[in-house]
């Protein structure tokens, strides 16, 4: 079992910075990719970002390559998400997430899951 606590989120203006800071408890944090998702008001869940257990290879959806940043400290058991030039499609719950699966941007091959953290990006 592992557990995954969300931090960072709220409320900013468009252009703004965030970083979103998941902590993992439990069973080793190292055998697991990491997944952010994000599901936004009355949309389904969507990918978002992935790394590698290593942290070596990174993964993004097109519309946030080149504003976010997904990260991990293995030593903290930590993922990160940084998150730039924010806008207001940026608007979601944020969710951290575990996978054992190489298929990194399906949320049904992830195994553990957050409470969420809310993103809020005014215009």
């Amino acid at each position: 079992q592992v557990q995954l606590v969300e931090s960072g989120g709220g409320l900013v203006q468009a252009g703004d910075s965030l970083r979103l800071s998941c902590a993992a408890s439990g069973r080793t944090f190292l055998g697991y990719n990491m997944g952010w998702f994000r599901q936004a008001l009355g949309k389904e869940r969507e990918f978002v970002a992935a790394i590698s257990r290593s942290g070596i290879n990174t993964y993004y959806t097109d519309s946030v390559k080149g504003r976010f940043t997904i990260s991990r400290d293995n030593g903290k058991n930590t993922v990160y998400l940084q998150m730039n030039s924010l806008k207001p499609e940026d608007t979601a719950v944020y969710y951290c997430a575990a996978t054992a699966s190489l298929i990194l941007s399906r949320s049904n091959q992830y195994d553990y899951w957050g409470q969420g953290t809310q993103v809020t990006v005014s215009s």
